[in-house]
């Protein structure tokens, strides 16, 4: 069984980074410009890991982390951003983040944290 992994940037260009990075390693990648759009989607139930931005128009990453928790609460949830700042650092930890990685994102770096997320995830 492949691992389902659920990218969110309201930025086509990381948008189409992550897609072509996560499928090259094998991985199952679906794509959205929106966190409105990942939960409307259905496939909350599906991923096996999240990779969200914490800027979006719309629902924020944090909004979304919380929603997540909600529903999912063992799915390991990836931050991506520019825009790290101690409160939201301090909040996305706080709230159950799996990692923080900032941008420009270095590929092998984030593909090794998807890998350790989905390792550490309870099977289900």
């Amino acid at each position: 069984m492949v691992d389902v992994i659920v990218g969110i940037d309201d930025d086509f260009r990381i948008r189409e980074s992550l897609h072509s990075l996560i499928e090259s390693a094998g991985f199952a990648f679906f794509v959205f410009p929106s966190a409105e759009e990942f939960l409307e989607s259905g496939k909350l139930a599906e991923a096996s890991c999240v990779i969200t931005d914490i800027r979006m128009s719309g629902m924020n990453g944090i909004e979304l982390q919380l929603r997540v928790r909600r529903d999912r609460p063992e799915l390991p949830l990836i931050f991506v951003s520019g825009h790290f700042n101690d409160e939201t650092r301090r909040k996305a930890l706080a709230d159950g983040a799996f990692a923080l990685v900032e941008k420009p994102i270095d590929g092998n770096d984030l593909l090794a944290t998807v890998h350790r997320a989905i390792s550490k995830a309870p099977s289900g």
